[in-house]
């Protein structure tokens, strides 16, 4: 089973190699590695040119950010399975694909998979947040409940039915995805009870108080996009299950 795995980069000099070496260190080989870059002004291109022969797919040019990107690599992936690995996180092991292949093999019958992740200090590497998940309810979604979406691998063929990433809802493109394809379009996903991803601190959503509260209108707009019942509940229950993750 080929596993397409994007990762999509702008001037992120100080930590792709890491994500690269994290990538090359997976022991499950039939990987089909894509690298998405947005024109980077930095040492990026130079880092991923030496890296070029672990990558089977790369474009650098001009985009609409990070979710216009990852549209991109979605689109020219050709394996059964996508998944994503930021530019600035770390697998947490070599076996993670290999849990994620297995996973998919031994149930056919599933659309999509996650795990667990832990938040790491930007330079320091120690834990900040773990966020353990759990196999998802319908009543969990309109809670506001989510898996961490570093660590969901979904079935290509579900992005055509679908629909890929809405580009109008800025850092909550992700959680709108995820409403649409676990609760409109009730998608079989099921909990891998593993680590999968270190994912360092510090997101685009959390820079500063405006970023925030742009990130909270646009998760009430992906609610009320799919129908969530009382959505301004939902989206302070997905803001206070952060607290137990400390």
């Amino acid at each position: 089973m080929k596993i397409s795995l994007i990762t999509v980069v702008y001037n992120a000099e100080t930590f792709l190699q890491e994500c690269f070496n994290s990538v090359k260190e997976q022991t499950y080989n039939d990987i089909e590695y894509i690298v998405i870059d947005g024109g980077s002004t930095d040492g990026t291109l130079q880092i991923i040119q030496k890296n070029r022969s672990a990558i089977d797919y790369f474009v650098s040019e001009k985009d609409k950010g990070l979710y216009d990107a990852l549209n991109k690599g979605i689109r020219n992936a050709t394996g059964e399975v996508v998944g994503i690995l930021n530019a600035d996180d770390l697998f947490a092991d070599a076996h993670v694909l290999a849990a994620v292949a297995k996973t998919f093999i031994d149930r056919p019958e599933i659309d999509g998979l996650y795990g667990d992740l832990n938040y790491i200090h930007p330079t320091a590497n120690s834990i900040i947040r773990t966020w353990k998940s759990k196999q998802n309810t319908y009543a969990d979604l309109k809670k506001g409940w989510m898996p961490a979406h570093p660590t969901l691998y979904l079935k290509r063929s579900l992005f055509g039915v679908n629909g890929d990433y809405s580009l109008d809802l800025g850092t909550a493109a992700d959680y709108e995805l995820i409403l649409r394809y676990f609760f409109t379009h009730k998608i079989v996903a099921v909990y891998l009870p593993l680590l999968m991803v270190s994912m360092r601190a510090g997101g685009i959503s959390n820079h500063s108080l405006r970023s925030r509260l742009a990130a909270f209108v646009n998760d009430y707009k992906a609610l009320k996009r799919n129908k969530i019942p009382y959505p301004l509940f939902a989206v302070m229950r997905k803001k206070l299950s952060k607290i137990s993750q400390f």
